[in-house]
């Protein structure tokens, strides 16, 4: 009988702990739309500006073929703009719905990935449009030779555009994302080094997606992503040593310390 109770008591607890948590990730999922329709309406309001900012090099005017498609391309670009700002709250939300599981160093370090990650999403968006998208799409003029006409349709040409520059915008995430999971213990350098020839593919797949068929304009797309790529992996090395560097002195503290990493902290502390 009291077994039986007891169990039932732990079953409650943990359902309990269960749509707690559930309850506090709607509360944080909530927060966030909310922060993405201010952003959006915000966007929306200064759309005009981003759109003429889009269009000023263009030596050609783009079709609209409906009433509705320049609603919808405005709306694409507000989306994408509310996208970007709304990054930062989502890092912090998530931030706060994982907190109570981190230790206070754990908490400080992912902290600071917050900012990090907004800035190459930018940085990843500004390499699309300025240095990717140019390429792609001279090239691709350059087919059409002086006996076409070329006209393009704004949601085409928008379409294009974001199609080019977006997965960049994702792909420069991947540093700071690989940082903030070493820390965690979810994954390490090694794990990254042995599935290195599956991710090249990956992003040879992705360079294929996003550029014209050929040889060139692949390349220059697939370079920089595999560089991306491996500053990952260095970057995750040095954040799973100093999380190693951590354990054994937390270890050292308590007294758990086994011989070998007792050597290895003499070692550092000697080559210090």
């Amino acid at each position: 009988m009291l077994s039986s109770f007891g169990g039932t008591n732990l079953e409650q607890d943990q359902s309990m702990n269960l749509v707690g948590h559930l309850d506090e990730l709607r509360n944080r999922i909530i927060v966030t739309g909310v922060a993405f329709i201010i952003f959006f309406i915000a966007a929306f309001i200064y759309v005009q500006e981003i759109y003429d900012f889009f269009v000023r090099g263009l030596d050609f005017k783009l079709t609209v073929l409906s009433p509705t498609e320049i609603v919808w391309v405005y709306m694409q670009i507000a989306g994408i703009a509310a996208i970007a700002l709304t990054i930062p709250v989502l890092a912090w939300q998530l931030w706060l719905f994982i907190r109570p599981a981190l230790k206070p160093i754990e908490q400080k370090v992912t902290l600071s990935y917050i900012p990090a990650l907004f800035i190459l999403f930018i940085a990843g968006l500004c390499f699309g449009y300025f240095f990717i998208f140019p390429i792609v799409f001279d090239f691709l003029l350059g087919l059409a030779g002086e006996n076409m006409q070329n006209m393009f349709t704004i949601e085409k040409y928008f379409g294009f555009l974001l199609r080019i520059t977006l997965p960049f915008a994702i792909l420069f995430e991947l540093p700071v994302i690989v940082m903030f999971l070493t820390s965690l213990g979810i994954i390490d350098p090694v794990k990254l080094s042995k599935i290195r020839k599956y991710a090249y593919l990956v992003l040879a797949i992705v360079s294929a997606v996003v550029t014209p068929p050929d040889f060139l304009s692949q390349t220059l797309v697939m370079i920089p992503l595999c560089l991306l790529y491996e500053i990952s992996i260095q970057l995750s090395k040095v954040v799973y040593r100093k999380k190693l560097k951590k354990d054994r002195m937390a270890k050292e503290e308590f007294g758990m310390l086994d011989p070998e990493e007792q050597e290895l902290m003499e070692k550092e502390k000697t080559a210090e």
